[in-house]
């Protein structure tokens, strides 16, 4: 067990919304230390969903993160020589972290020019209900509710 849980970090908030969850985005989005590079893309992929939708991009961002947060989760235990996996709830702050990795990772992984064209088709898509990260999103949560049966095995 540990002793102390351990120091929130603060994130400053970004410069063009001022908001802190979109500084941690970047920070997700970053490859080896480029944040400056990491904005940058953030923010084309920001102009590209204005001049796409024509709507706020930034509520069209908080609409695709949450979209692609997930609720539940399974985790592998075993018990008695049997691994079951069993469904549990995640933490507020673990969902959005998660939900942040698919919207990137399967932005990585769409064809097209460029991180920040992929990233906003991935964001506009996530923000509709599709997307490859909304769908791991609907994966997992489907996982979960056919292993339901095992949820008192609870994790400690």
């Amino acid at each position: 067990m540990r002793k102390r849980k351990p120091k929130v970090r603060f994130i400053a908030p970004d410069p063009r919304y001022g908001d802190p969850i979109v500084t941690q985005f970047v920070n997700n989005l970053m490859l080896s230390g480029k944040k400056s590079t990491s904005f940058k893309i953030f923010y084309d992929a920001m102009d590209i969903i204005k001049d796409k939708t024509g709507e706020d991009e930034h509520g069209i961002w908080k609409k695709a993160l949450n979209n692609a947060m997930p609720q539940v989760e399974v985790r592998s235990r075993r018990v008695g020589g049997a691994t079951f996996q069993i469904p549990t709830e995640i933490r507020a702050k673990r969902k959005i972290s998660i939900g942040m990795k698919w919207l990137i990772k399967f932005a990585r992984s769409r064809s097209g020019k460029g991180m920040a064209q992929t990233l906003a088709a991935e964001l506009i898509a996530a923000s509709k209900g599709e997307g490859a990260a909304v769908k791991r999103k609907e994966d997992t949560h489907k996982m979960a509710e056919s292993n339901r049966a095992f949820a008192h095995f609870k994790m400690r």
